[in-house]
């Protein structure tokens, strides 16, 4: 069987010649991650994956709140039955993101514990009986500042794709080496363009592959965290996150192994 080549891949056709010795290393970066698109109509059932609107919820169940007991604000859901398959990840069950509405939108720092201003829930077996569901919401709160504008809930639909790290993120110093961009001489600022362009290509919805960030990685190879979710700022859908910023959900890679979303991360940053 041949070698895969970078000319099966769009976004490496144009590499720069001194980087064709590294081709190889290069490809045993590739990612796969699930892309996610909103779509312009409402999510079919209350247990569909969607972006804002009201979220699935058993009746019984508790909307969440701070520790002040103020709702906070459904972000989105994922439903895995409607997603491709990414290995490591479910193949079923329905994962929630809520964050509280302030200004930082329930983030309080990176490293810092989040106060319940975010919540992360993950509902492994479905109830698929409407009678069963809360659909009164009217007990929410009006809120102040969230991310998404959206009155009504967007559907989302997905696809699976290949994709490379940029020089931001935590990797790319133990892949590479810390001095890879100085070693090409003359040649250093068009490998480094040349990469930065991949590490655009990643801004955007998705589950799983590499992070992008505005300003640089929080992560650490102490701490190496998985990506679970990334949504971007979106004008088209209402959604911003500070100055055209970006917002992420990051799991030990052990708990998403183990399908535990108890201990979530959360991070937004913008330019």
């Amino acid at each position: 069987m041949n070698k895969p080549t970078l000319t099966h891949h769009s976004q490496l056709q144009d590499m720069p010649p001194a980087l064709l010795p590294f081709q190889e290393k290069i490809l045993e970066t590739r990612l796969d991650f699930i892309r996610i698109s909103p779509e312009a109509q409402r999510p079919a059932f209350p247990w569909s994956s969607s972006l804002g609107g009201r979220p699935y919820l058993p009746k019984g169940a508790v909307f969440p709140v701070t520790p002040e007991g103020e709702s906070l604000f459904f972000l989105a859901q994922i439903n895995f039955e409607e997603t491709p398959a990414l290995a490591g990840f479910p193949n079923r069950g329905l994962l929630q993101f809520f964050v509280f509405d302030d200004p930082m939108y329930g983030w309080a720092g990176w490293g810092n514990p989040s106060g319940g201003r975010f919540k992360v829930l993950y509902y492994p077996d479905l109830v698929r009986d409407p009678e069963a569901l809360t659909t009164d919401f009217s007990f929410l709160r009006p809120y102040a500042d969230p991310p998404l504008a959206l009155e009504t809930g967007l559907g989302l639909s997905f696809s699976l794709g290949q994709e490379f790290p940029g020089p931001m993120d935590y990797r790319f110093d133990q892949h590479f080496g810390q001095r890879f961009f100085q070693s090409f001489g003359e040649d250093e600022e068009e490998v480094w363009d040349f990469f930065f362009g991949l590490s655009e290509s990643n801004s955007c919805h998705k589950i799983g592959g590499y992070a992008y960030f505005t300003q640089e990685d929080p992560r650490t190879p102490e701490l190496p965290l998985q990506l679970l979710l990334q949504l971007d700022s979106d004008s088209a859908i209402g959604l911003q996150w500070g100055d055209m910023g970006i917002a992420h959900f990051f799991i030990p890679p052990a708990d998403l192994a183990a399908m535990d979303f108890s201990n979530v991360s959360y991070h937004w940053d913008c330019s």
